[in-house]
């Protein structure tokens, strides 16, 4: 009897612990749908190279290369077997010429945010993304010898702008 009433009594337990389970209450959760892209993909054109070097020129100094400095930089540019190298003497050139657009140091460091906006539609005709503008702060405020003549010689010697 008394083994009856254990087994029983266990049974009553188990019953209770399996059977009173507080059911989930169900949850709705209603997503937006979002194309993502990465920045700067729906650029498909290839600059020409009479192209590269007139808006790199024109970016950097704020006016039009002439025509004869055109003639020279594209033939130079032609001439020379490895062109990514061309593009990077002619971009290091006019990087050290006089009369470059280039901002000091210290208008860089007092407005980060503006810089890097104003250097991402200056170059990539186009407002960096969040993460672009984050990680780019995050850059110069870790490395404070970065200057601005590096930043500008990365944004114009990206595969970003050689596209349009």
């Amino acid at each position: 009897m008394y083994l009856i009433k254990k087994n029983i009594l266990v049974l009553f337990l188990l019953l209770t612990i399996i059977g009173c389970k507080k059911k989930d209450p169900d949850y709705v959760y209603e997503v937006n749908t979002e194309q993502v892209t990465k920045t700067g993909t729906n650029k498909t054109n290839l600059k020409t190279n009479l192209e590269f070097i007139s808006i790199c020129y024109s970016d950097l100094f704020g006016t039009t290369i002439t025509n004869d400095k055109l003639i020279i930089l594209s033939t130079a540019y032609e001439s020379f077997g490895d062109k990514k190298l061309m593009g990077d003497i002619i971009i290091r050139n006019f990087l050290n010429t006089p009369g470059a657009q280039i901002p000091s140091k210290q208008f860089m460091t007092n407005d980060l945010n503006g810089f890097i906006t104003n250097s991402y539609k200056k170059f990539y005709n186009r407002t960096p993304s969040e993460m672009e503008l984050w990680s780019l702060k995050n850059i110069i405020n870790t490395d404070t010898s970065i200057t601005p003549e590096q930043l500008y010689y990365s944004f114009l010697t990206s595969n970003e702008y050689r596209f349009y």
